[in-house]
């Protein structure tokens, strides 16, 4: 846990806690603050600390091992916890497993600090696709999971009383005729709904996909290069306004304008080095 100085930005470390498993590859915050999920991805188990009064973390109040392994010998000979994040209601959580093909949903008690597996136990994939990241769309009806080995991105139906999803469709994230190699990473959708954004590690590209909030489905509309190499994390800010791309094997932080009628993006000029960046957030507002 790290405080952010609301005038100057700047990080103090406050404290750390073990998450009781290798690979710690994400964290998300509850609706009630009391939680950090936590995906570990080379153990293959997810986790949830307490978050104190004064913003530091308290011992890992529960943590699941995940079981199985899918297609892939390479990348799924077991379980790869990738992401876990809150769905809209708070009583749930949904974890992508890149080595089982499945979105795993866990009943949350963010006062009891608790994650309990729900029944059913959540959603299987395509095999060998490989979930990473995940986004809800603003209405809270629909999830969006980018699979990072077939670079897809797939859109789910999600009942927030029943704890279950249900599958709409598999969009691909690459452009006709792409025969390099490419991995999906993140994915997120602009504050109004209307535009998803997934990154491509490879193709080196920020893909956009309309959304129909109505339905869930995607169209695609197009790509834009990420401005650098491997672009491993982006982000939105939270007036739709800006795009940020952390681009890792170039050292590059690159910012995007987002058109606020057609969801496209226009590389703004403004690039910043910034050793390795494999994450990037936008913090505030305080208070």
């Amino acid at each position: 846990a790290l405080a952010v100085d609301a005038e100057t930005g700047r990080l103090t470390l406050l404290n750390q806690e073990a998450t009781h498993g290798a690979g710690p590859c994400f964290v998300s915050v509850e609706a009630t603050r009391r939680l950090a999920l936590v995906a570990n991805y080379q153990s293959g188990s997810v986790a949830a600390l307490p978050i104190l009064a004064d913003g530091r973390l308290g011992a890992a109040s529960v943590t699941v091992q995940h079981h199985g392994s899918s297609v892939n010998p390479r990348r799924q000979a077991g379980p790869h916890a990738h992401s876990i994040i809150p769905d809209p209601t708070n009583r749930f959580a949904l974890a992508a497993d890149l080595g089982l093909d499945r979105i795993l949903v866990y009943r949350l008690d963010a006062e009891r600090g608790t994650l309990a597996p729900h029944e059913p136990a959540g959603w299987a994939g395509r095999p060998g696709a490989g979930p990473r990241h995940q986004a809800f769309h603003p209405n809270g009806r629909w999830l969006y999971v980018t699979n990072e080995l077939d670079s897809t991105v797939v859109a789910l139906a999600w009942n927030g009383e029943a704890g279950t999803l249900a599958a709409i469709g598999t969009y691909p994230l690459l452009s006709a005729g792409f025969v390099g190699e490419n991995t999906a990473a993140h994915v997120a959708l602009a504050p109004s709904g209307r535009t998803l954004y997934a990154s491509n590690r490879g193709h080196d590209s920020i893909a956009m996909l309309a959304a129909d909030a109505a339905t869930g489905a995607l169209t695609p509309i197009g790509h834009v290069p990420s401005g650098g190499r491997t672009p491993r994390h982006f982000a939105l800010d939270p007036a739709g306004r800006w795009l940020l791309a952390a681009n890792q094997d170039s050292d590059t932080v690159v910012a995007f304008g987002i058109d606020p009628a057609s969801g496209q993006l226009a590389a703004t000029g403004q690039v910043t080095r910034v050793p390795t960046p494999v994450c990037v957030l936008i913090a505030g507002p305080f208070g």
